[in-house]
């Protein structure tokens, strides 16, 4: 029997209807420490040949809304190298595998804001890339923050900014934000606090 709370549009329903991709050769033509790219030939869903590559990440992405009581919240700045471009976002990382990804995200959040959080709450799942890759990640929502000590990757050289939660929004809205996890986290705690999700102090401080 179907489940009446799910939506009509719920995957495990529809991907049961259908047939699967089947794998004909499969091999790996890059690795290092964080990925592996691998390349498929397939048959896809419609009965067609196609090719594939797939990058498959070791670690778990993790984003952190680091949300104070006065209703700001603490962003990073940085190059990033990919893209080549100035980059704000949340306090964010990589959780390796066999790592609880909560206390990962406790770790990024003290390397990158200095800071400590007493209350934590999953707030959203994410597949970032699901086109060609297999990376997923999972966003927190910090309250209850206090200074902390923590140290940056050999890598980092971040600035650290507190703003107005609204501000965040604002720049996610109009682009200048672009990271997916902050995109998305932003906006996820922005429906939290319309939909009254949150304590009321923080509503009041957002949307405010």
């Amino acid at each position: 029997m179907k489940n009446s709370n799910l939506p009509p549009w719920d995957s495990a329903d529809a991907a049961a209807s259908r047939p699967d991709w089947q794998i004909l050769t499969q091999k790996t033509v890059f690795e290092n420490p964080w990925m592996r790219v691998e390349s498929y030939d397939v048959v896809a869903p419609t009965g067609n040949a196609a090719h594939y590559g797939v990058t498959r990440f070791r670690n778990r992405a993790v984003a952190v809304v680091p949300l104070f009581d006065d209703g700001t919240v603490v962003i990073v700045g940085q190059q990033r190298f990919a893209l080549n471009t100035y980059s704000w976002e949340l306090p964010e990382g990589g959780v390796p595998d066999g790592e609880d990804p909560l206390e990962g995200a406790k770790r990024e959040l003290a390397e990158e804001a200095g800071l400590k959080a007493e209350y934590w709450r999953e707030i959203i799942q994410m597949d970032l890339s699901n086109s060609i890759t297999d990376e997923v990640a999972t966003g927190y929502l910090a309250t209850g923050l206090t200074s902390a000590e923590g140290a940056l990757d050999d890598t980092e050289s971040l600035e650290i900014r507190r703003i107005p939660f609204k501000d965040l929004l604002k720049a996610v809205i109009n682009g200048q934000v672009r990271d997916s996890q902050t995109v998305v986290c932003a906006l996820r705690v922005h429906h939290m606090a319309v939909s009254g999700e949150l304590p009321k102090h923080l509503i009041n401080a957002i949307l405010g």
